[in-house]
């Protein structure tokens, strides 16, 4: 199975995503890792653009083939990528869950965007302006939304996991 999530950075997402692999022994893909690996390679003229999506969604579709678990966790903010993955876990021919994470109060997330740091090393992590001026285009399909600004990442995961069949 592929969960794909989804939200503007600081949300909580990575807390979430993270724990749900946890929980499931699912692979991790971490878009932000890949590009800043990428980056770290110091080789691409115009920096990274949609190579470190594209990475991911080879490396998820490998990890699907077999019967794996993925979860991917990146920003999502546009249809094309959205919609690359849902390709994804159709070449695997594997279920797809889309995961929305938000934090509806706004206080909550800007002071979890200037607090937050990273265990990505060499990674600058966006300014509250930056998040707030991002390109984030709104779901245009049917997807999970969870709200971390009312319910802990545990919670969210316990509802993730309630609206699934059991995964062997």
């Amino acid at each position: 199975m592929l969960f794909v999530f989804g939200g503007l950075p600081g949300v909580g997402k990575s807390t979430v995503s993270r724990l749900l692999a946890r929980r499931l022994k699912a692979v991790y893909l971490r878009i932000d890792t890949i590009e800043q690996a990428l980056r770290a390679c110091g080789t691409l003229p115009h920096g990274v653009v949609t190579e470190g999506y594209a990475v991911a969604y080879r490396v998820a579709e490998d990890n699907l083939r077999p019967g794996g678990i993925v979860i991917a966790d990146s920003v999502n903010p546009l249809p094309v990528t959205r919609d690359a993955w849902v390709a994804v876990a159709h070449r695997a021919g594997t279920p797809l869950l889309e995961v929305e994470v938000i934090c509806s109060n706004p206080e909550e997330h800007r002071r979890r965007v200037e607090t937050r740091t990273t265990e990505v090393a060499g990674l600058t992590l966006p300014t509250w302006d930056a998040v707030q001026g991002r390109d984030y285009q709104p779901w245009n399909r049917p997807h999970i939304v969870l709200d971390t600004a009312t319910q802990s990442a545990e919670a969210c995961v316990d509802v993730l996991l309630g609206t699934l069949p059991p995964i062997t």
